[in-house]
């Protein structure tokens, strides 16, 4: 398998950037990721990250502890605690990532700017073509060697 990075499946992705305020309503929140069927928003107060507001934020610190997203700040329920990678990061690595911290999506940070998100649906479908293509790869060398 190609050691392919993350730059490559953004390039094939796009990098379009759903993101929001950070005083901004859950409701709000959740109204832009449906709006844009995303499962998460990155936290940005002028031009800096400054978390992520995802999908399991809104199940296990809104809707479980019984707050009102139309009074709740994103700020007080997002998840502050970045993973983020860079361009360069190898899709096998970011897959790695993803598994062992339990996340599902990656902000891609470059010079310090957010240049895209990479879920762990990208990663999956990454992997899962670049092992069809190595399969299909062996299968014409076997039978045409």
């Amino acid at each position: 398998m190609q050691r392919q990075e993350i730059r490559k499946v953004l390039a094939e992705k796009g990098n379009v950037v759903h993101y929001i305020s950070p005083e901004a309503s859950v409701a709000e929140a959740v109204r832009r990721m449906n709006d844009h069927h995303v499962g998460s928003l990155l936290v940005i107060d002028a031009g800096t990250l400054l978390g992520i507001f995802t999908e399991r934020d809104v199940l296990v610190r809104v809707v479980d502890k019984g707050l009102d997203p139309r009074a709740t700040l994103v700020e007080d329920v997002m998840t502050d605690e970045l993973i983020t990678v860079s361009p360069n990061t190898i899709v096998h690595e970011a897959m790695h990532i993803v598994t062992r911290r339990r996340c599902r999506h990656l902000p891609v940070v470059e010079h310090g700017e957010v240049i895209g998100v990479i879920s762990i649906g990208d990663l999956t479908r990454w992997m899962v073509r670049d092992q069809r293509d190595m399969i299909e790869y062996l299968e014409r060398y076997i039978t045409t060697g």
